[in-house]
């Protein structure tokens, strides 16, 4: 069950990038974007207005640091979509997924422990994969003469994505998911909705079908179903291990696109997959002897 919530996660929140295709036709991205977590934030609201238990206030710090959540969902959207203006879709894939890297850092600071071989291979293995697989897309920015400004950009949205996981992770041992993701997605599609209008970026009229099936598409099946499984997948793993799966993202995207879209699957994007399979595998491996690591020395302590 865990395994397949993890995995289904990432194959619906992959498919964002096929419903952005038409979502973007008729409007800007900050605009689709807070559309996206603003539809989402709408149904989960009201059900959990239905829902006694997650209707009610949290303590004072759990608010701010939900609150602290959606800002950095938030910024992990706007920095990945900014940055396809100023690099290509391979660099700004390459750096938004580097999530675990800076979830690794944070955890070995915060345990004054450097992360295992298994951690590290995962790194590797990991790195090699996403490599392959983005690399095929490779494509000329919108914008030129602003690579700097675009890797900076993808770089926020990947730190974005970590700051989520690891406060999101922190705060929900005794919360139900319906009581975090009603918070987290409201908060990030308030900032966005605020960016969209400081920035002059409209929704897009309402006869554009297309635009906004992939507007809702992403809504409710990437966004509605897709990240909030993820943040479910918070119960069993740990936020470093999330951040290993959203790897799978450019695979499962590219896999969609030759479908849809009859785009080419070039042979390497096969050998990413695998390497990067191999990358989530380690990190759950990881995880598992963290824990009994703990285990252990929980048992040493006792008389």
């Amino acid at each position: 069950m865990r395994y397949a919530t993890l995995m289904g996660a990432q194959l619906l929140v992959g498919a964002a990038a096929i419903f952005a295709r038409y979502a973007l036709g008729g409007a800007g991205p900050v605009a689709v974007t807070y559309l996206r977590l603003g539809i989402a934030a709408a149904i989960v609201v009201a059900v959990a207005l239905v829902r006694s238990g997650s209707r009610k206030w949290l303590d004072r710090r759990r608010e701010t640091m939900l609150a602290l959540a959606g800002v950095a969902l938030a910024v992990h959207f706007a920095g990945w979509i900014a940055s396809l203006e100023f690099t290509s879709i391979a660099i700004a894939t390459l750096l938004v997924s580097t999530s675990p890297i800076f979830i690794g850092i944070y955890e070995a600071i915060t345990r004054r422990r450097a992360p295992g071989l298994s951690f590290m291979l995962a790194i590797a293995s990991g790195g090699a994969g996403l490599i392959l697989v983005v690399m095929q897309h490779a494509a000329p920015a919108p914008i030129p003469d602003h690579a700097i400004l675009g890797a900076f950009l993808a770089t926020l949205g990947a730190i974005g994505m970590s700051v989520y996981l690891t406060i999101v992770g922190s705060v929900r041992s005794d919360l139900d998911t319906l009581a975090i993701i009603a918070r987290t997605y409201s908060w990030a599609a308030i900032v966005l909705a605020v960016l969209a209008l400081v920035i002059h970026e409209n929704p897009p009229p309402f006869a554009d079908r297309s635009a906004w099936f992939g507007i809702i598409a992403m809504a409710l099946i990437s966004q509605l179903l897709g990240h909030t499984a993820m943040n479910v997948s918070l119960h069993w793993f740990t936020p470093a291990t999330i951040g290993f799966s959203t790897l799978l993202e450019p695979v499962i995207a590219a896999a969609l696109a030759a479908v849809i879209f009859h785009e080419g699957l070039a042979g390497t994007t096969l050998v990413g997959a695998v390497l990067l399979f191999v990358a989530i595998a380690l990190a759950i491996r990881s995880q598992a002897q963290e824990r009994g690591q703990e285990s252990q020395r929980y048992f040493s302590i006792l008389p």
